[in-house]
């Protein structure tokens, strides 16, 4: 018969067990669950007027944060037939349209390798094995053998992506880059980059106009307040804090559609507000930045206000946060035929409107660009160093933009 254990060793046989339950514990606590979140994105708003014949696209994206696995999505949105794409593989980008060596590999759709896409119609592929890092660059392939097949695309993504010759046939499984004889800065199709990943809380979608599109930023640099934002959040201490960023600026966008002249050359946000914002995977946060282009076409300010506030209470039904910018500063400028111009009259409205976004309008939080970019000695002028056109800013503008914004907003 074994002798009962000693009131000292059973003390200490008691404390290790303790010890070691509440490590495992906080080591089980340190490791969130994966979730699929949009890791890069793109708003398509028009149809391309060149089409390709039995060709390949590979398209370059760069994804704001890294995971396990990856998923893309393809939209036909502004197509006048449905969409056969042929084959579709992904890989990651080595340089100009070259892939690394064994990275590339083909995507299914329900399990099949090609994929039809209705006019108007969306697809998601299946889940692809891949581990991404953050702002990687990721290639997607589409092999198009259709006959003069015209893009649906967005059109200034300022990223360099490549297109082979009409009748190259079905390159996507190819690592090299001898058969892209072509490169274009829009993005034909691709709508968005999922990932699956226990290393960020979640996807800030920027949802804006030309400023948040990047005008005036530089092609393949990266460069865009919102890039500068991704990569703050990448390197933030508090794990809380950390999301991606994808892009849903259209340049000349506007809050609304009615009421203005000219009329707006893209669908407004109220109106494309569930497709390019609340359709995305793991949104937590929305950063809406527009009103310039409303203000520009005669809205008044009650106008942007109703705007706003319908994309507000949108955003707010689904339980996410959302955030306002406040308006920058634009030059005065004469109206000329495709362009209503700006006037005195028109920078009162624009500080009406930031008036209440920084007072009474119901956001989660504002980002007060206005004050970052604007002349200390004229608030209705950009500073000259951040100015690049009387509208957009320069790098230099990004770049402060982006380092203004609180990552604190983002952890409530």
């Amino acid at each position: 018969m074994k002798e009962p254990l000693m009131p000292t060793r059973r003390l200490f046989v008691v404390t290790v067990l303790a010890v070691l339950l509440a490590v495992g514990a906080a080591g089980f606590a340190r490791q969130p669950t994966p979730r699929w979140i949009t890791a890069w994105a793109t708003s398509q708003h028009g149809l391309g007027q060149d089409g390709v014949t039995d060709a390949t696209v590979r398209l370059i994206a760069r994804v704001t944060v890294g995971g396990e696995s990856v998923r893309v999505r393809l939209d036909n949105t502004y197509g006048t037939e449905p969409l056969q794409i042929g084959s579709v593989y992904l890989g990651q980008r080595q340089r100009g349209p070259a892939l690394l060596s064994g990275s590339n590999m083909p995507v299914r759709f329900a399990g099949a390798t090609s994929v039809t896409i209705p006019v108007g119609g969306s697809v998601s592929s299946d889940p692809v094995r891949m581990t991404v890092l953050p702002r990687q660059d990721l290639a997607v392939s589409l092999h198009v053998p259709g006959v003069n097949v015209r893009p649906s695309l967005h059109r200034g993504a300022l990223v360099t992506s490549y297109v082979s010759a009409d009748g190259a046939g079905d390159l996507t499984a190819d690592e090299t880059r001898a058969g892209f004889t072509e490169t274009m800065t829009s993005m034909w199709w691709l709508k968005s980059i999922d990932v699956l990943t226990a290393s960020a809380a979640g996807t800030i979608v920027a949802f804006g106009d030309s400023i948040t599109d990047g005008s005036c930023s530089t092609i393949d640099a990266h460069d865009r307040w919102e890039d500068w934002l991704a990569v703050r959040l990448d390197a933030a201490d508090d794990p809380a804090a950390r999301r991606a960023v994808v892009n849903e600026g259209i340049g000349g966008n506007t809050l609304i559609g009615e009421y203005l002249q000219p009329a707006p050359n893209s669908m407004p946000g109220v109106e494309r507000l569930q497709r390019d914002v609340l359709s995305h995977a793991g949104v937590t946060d929305v950063i809406l930045f527009m009103g310039t282009n409303d203000i520009r076409r005669e809205a008044s300010a009650r106008q942007v206000f109703a705007g706003m506030e319908t994309i507000i209470e949108q955003v707010h039904a689904r339980e996410l946060r959302i955030h306002g910018v406040t308006i920058i500063p634009r030059h005065n400028r004469a109206p000329t035929q495709n362009n209503s111009g700006w006037t005195p009259a028109k920078t009162r409205i624009r500080n009406e409107v930031n008036d209440w976004i920084r007072g009474d309008a119901p956001f989660d939080g504002v980002l007060d660009f206005d004050a970052v970019v604007r002349a200390p000695s004229n608030h209705d002028l950009i500073l000259p160093a951040f100015n690049c056109d009387d509208i957009h800013p320069t790098p230099r503008g990004y770049y402060e933009m982006g380092r203004s914004v609180p990552l604190d907003l983002f952890k409530r």
